[in-house]
């Protein structure tokens, strides 16, 4: 019983670094399917698929896939009827963490047809796929 009072300090840091390591993982699970690049081109070439940006209007014109429309995620909530319905929805943004969140908010409001780009817009720019600026 000492060596827990002694070290509670540890002990507390040490499950908290074990959460935070598990937080992505969570996350993921929580914004439903996520595609990777080669899943998101063909999910764009067969269906017609819009790619959501929710990034930031000045990230966004920096560089952006081609196609995309943006609504930053502070207001994806008020403008989520600007979707056309009947087409599946591929959400981005830099790394796939924020739009994970985009992803799980659409789902919430009713969206069925709605997938996370893993990796971002970093992970399709590593795929060597074109960005618009």
């Amino acid at each position: 019983m000492a060596f827990i009072t002694e070290n509670i300090l540890l002990i507390a840091i040490a499950f908290a670094s074990g959460a935070l390591l598990l937080w992505p993982y969570v996350l993921k699970r929580t914004a439903g399917a996520s595609l990777d690049t080669l899943g998101a081109t063909r999910m764009i070439n067969d269906t017609q698929a819009l790619v959501l940006d929710v990034r930031a209007p000045g990230e966004f014109e920096a560089g952006h896939l081609p196609n995309a429309r943006n609504i930053p995620l502070a207001e994806l909530d008020k403008r989520a009827g600007e979707l056309p319905a009947g087409r599946p929805v591929i959400v981005c943004c830099a790394t796939g963490t924020t739009s994970a969140k985009a992803a799980s908010s659409l789902r919430k409001a009713g969206r069925q047809d709605v997938f996370n780009l893993d990796g971002g817009l970093n992970a399709w720019r590593q795929a060597g796929l074109p960005v618009v600026k």
